[in-house]
């Protein structure tokens, strides 16, 4: 059982336009769709997706679109009610795969809201395997909250409380990594949030097409502590870095529809590998399916298991 946390979800409108976006101008979309999401929200939905069993904890009303359509989708979900509408967020998707996103903020969660939040992360992971804290935090929500979710859950459930994996950007990934007793057990950064992370920031592009250098930097949050570091890198595929190694995986060229979620589904391949008790570089070669596969697909749809092509991913161990 993987649990989910999206603090901030959304319903994603994603729309293709048949040139180069324009400002000022009047475009006329040549498709639209509508998915709920937020990383917590897609990773479950891409485990239900492949026949693995998930619940997806988010604030949000039981009659907001966004709980409606996971309920249809037969997504399991555990929600707390907030009398707000979740917020919309739209990509606009040129025809060569370029993307532009408008994110709304959220609706704001005050202390009592975010105490309730955390028990009821407390309740439903008590038989997980794993939990996962992923994307932004809305309003109200301080920046070290994923910390303090890790340390209630830990100090709650001993022994029996699941391992953590964390997936979200600026200052919330810089608390959680430092959160030491709330500290993740697998992050997922991007290249530009792995240079943030070790104070490199203008290191991002190189990052991005070196994966020794990133294998190197990762293994700079291995020795704090971290268990796993799984770096993505766009189209050049993933790093992972544990105590006992490093590997490179690059899955062959895809024609892509749509980057949005395709990280989420990186993340998602890469749990459900571990938990089919996987080795942890058959891991990322799943991790690196998943994301190519969800990059082909429109939208913020994702891909089922038996629609992955692990058997295109080619991955070399990287010397550190």
């Amino acid at each position: 059982m993987i649990v989910t946390l999206t603090a901030n979800p959304s319903m994603d409108r994603t729309v293709e336009i048949p040139g180069v976006l324009t400002r000022d101008a009047v475009i006329r979309a040549e498709r639209a769709v509508e998915d709920p999401g937020g990383k917590g929200v897609n990773i479950s939905r891409a485990l239900q997706n492949s026949g693995f069993e998930t619940t997806a904890v988010l604030p949000g009303d039981d009659t907001d679109a966004v709980l409606v359509r996971l309920a249809e989708d037969n997504v399991a979900c555990k929600n707390l009610p907030t009398g707000e509408p979740i917020r919309s967020n739209i990509t606009i998707v040129e025809p060569d795969g370029t993307t532009t996103k408008i994110n709304a903020p959220g609706t704001p969660l005050n202390d009592v809201a975010q105490q309730q939040l955390t028990r009821l992360l407390i309740q439903e992971t008590q038989d997980a395997s794993w939990l996962v804290l992923a994307g932004s935090l809305p309003p109200g929500i301080p920046s070290d909250y994923y910390s303090v979710v890790g340390r209630a859950i830990r100090e709650a459930l001993g022994e029996k409380a699941p391992s953590i994996a964390v997936d979200t950007s600026g200052a919330a990934l810089r608390d959680a990594v430092n959160g030491q007793d709330g500290m993740p057990n697998l992050i997922k950064p991007n290249a530009e949030e792995l240079a943030e992370l070790v104070g490199r920031p203008e290191a991002a592009d190189e990052l991005e097409g070196n994966p020794e250098l990133t294998a190197r930097t990762a293994r700079e949050l291995v020795e704090r502590g971290i268990d796993v570091v799984l770096a993505t890198l766009g189209g050049k595929g993933a790093v992972l870095v544990t105590k006992d190694g490093a590997w490179h995986a690059q899955h062959a060229p895809v024609k892509v529809r749509s980057t949005v979620g395709a990280g989420d589904s990186s993340l998602a391949g890469y749990l459900i590998a571990s938990e089919q008790g996987k080795a942890p570089v058959d891991c990322l070669i799943q991790a690196v399916a998943h994301g190519s596969a969800a990059a082909s697909l429109p939208g913020t749809q994702v891909p089922p298991l038996a629609q992955t092509t692990p058997e295109a991913v080619t991955v070399r161990e990287l010397s550190l």
